[in-house]
């Protein structure tokens, strides 16, 4: 390289410190600009409960989780797959383990300790912090910036913005970036929640008794697709880990027919048949309520039974193991955008170079949860995240090298 070069990136999240990090590496000058005082700050949140890096599985079932962006998605993770960041997460001093569904995390479980060492790196590699910093487009040229001391305007060779989607604005990304890029005459997908919660009608008594009330295992069926896990009762609805790997599909039911019916089966190890004997005992003069809780069905359960059917006192051993495997629950909407995990939606594929440098901005690279594709929880998120800003990398020193 014959001389380094000013290299910007907006956003301090995984894409774009990766993306620091290579360029840095290389040598060149790269300061980071966020609008939060501290980098990593969705990173940390996300990693409370054990930050799940990537995952395990085979590559070509990996690439499937991404739905219709997979084959473009794919290049950049080949390059960086899901060893690499196991191995960037060694080199840190984070040694990694494969969980038992397959998941793969940090033995450490959290997030502080890998982002303390990762700031560390891109200290001693020269990288510079702006904190604070929220950015407005461009100005003659030059970036615009908004902070507590008035606008400041920045030159770079080169930019990669990382700005992520819209969830968890008070961490930092809040989508505000559309807008600016729509300025442009780039075409952006709206950024639609993902991996998130659904309104369902709860009456007031199972809205006030139930909220924060988990619910596993389940098994929710939705359009023939079938996902196990939890459900947690919220006060205007449902969330957890089995909805989330549904809330694509089910999003874009709510979009085309204004609301969409799950099929909860709250017995996904027992056949129907095998519960309707243990449901068939002798009642006697118990209650309802009583007689199910002797059959080991909980206070719960019983509660989602009313609300869907209000005659259930008079239902058969049959019918009850028939609504206990198969429950219709009516979703209304999503929860807001702002609780949601992720986000869909973003700039369009057709707006960007393989290396994702925006066509109708040339020197301008864009990586990470700007980008228009979606994924379930289980290490997806980040490792697009990780592999996008990698790739975007390489974009830019091929731009600054010719």
């Amino acid at each position: 390289m014959e001389k380094p070069h000013d290299i910007a990136i907006i956003g301090a999240g995984p894409a774009g410190l990766i993306a620091a990090e290579h360029l840095a590496t290389a040598g060149h000058r790269v300061r980071v600009y966020d609008r939060m005082a501290s980098p990593g700050r969705k990173l940390l949140i996300a990693g409370r409960g054990g930050l799940n890096l990537t995952h395990s599985e085979p590559l070509e079932m990996f690439l499937t989780r991404y739905g219709t962006a997979s084959d473009w998605l794919a290049p950049s993770i080949y390059h960086y797959p899901p060893q690499a960041l196991r191995d960037w997460g060694e080199s840190l001093g984070q040694a990694t383990f494969v969980g038992s569904s397959g998941r793969v995390f940090p033995k450490s479980m959290k997030a502080v300790q890998l982002l303390r060492a990762w700031l560390k790196r891109l200290e001693q590699l020269g990288v510079t912090y702006a904190p604070r910093h929220k950015w407005q487009g461009w100005h003659n040229g030059k970036l615009r910036f908004v902070t507590q001391a008035g606008d400041i305007y920045a030159h770079a060779d080169a930019t990669l913005l990382a700005l992520g989607g819209a969830s968890w604005p008070r961490l930092g990304s809040d989508g505000s970036w559309t807008d600016l890029l729509t300025q442009e005459g780039i075409a952006i997908r709206k950024l639609r929640p993902s991996n998130c919660g659904f309104i369902t009608p709860w009456s007031d008594y199972f809205s006030t008794r139930f909220a924060g009330h988990p619910l596993k295992p389940v098994a929710l069926t939705h359009e023939g697709i079938t996902r196990q896990g939890e459900l947690m009762i919220t006060a205007r609805g449902v969330e957890g880990g089995a909805i989330y790997a549904l809330s694509s599909a089910i999003r874009e039911t709510l979009e085309n027919h204004g609301k969409a019916t799950l099929q909860l089966d709250m017995r996904p190890s027992m056949t129907t048949d095998s519960l309707t004997r243990k449901l068939d005992a002798p009642r006697g003069n118990k209650s309802l309520s009583n007689h199910l809780q002797r059959a080991v069905i909980s206070p719960l359960i019983i509660a989602l039974l009313r609300e869907a059917f209000p005659d259930i006192a008079t239902a058969t051993p049959a019918a009850l193991a028939t609504y206990l495997k198969s429950l219709p629950l009516t979703l209304t909407a999503t929860t807001g955008i702002e609780r949601a995990i992720s986000t869909a939606g973003g700039i369009e594929r057709s707006e960007l170079t393989e290396n994702f440098m925006l066509v109708k901005k040339p020197g301008v690279f864009a990586a990470g949860e700007m980008l228009d594709w979606e994924a379930p929880t289980g290490g997806y998120l980040l490792q697009a995240c990780f592999s996008t800003g990698v790739m975007a990398a390489q974009g830019i020193e091929r731009f600054i090298a010719d």
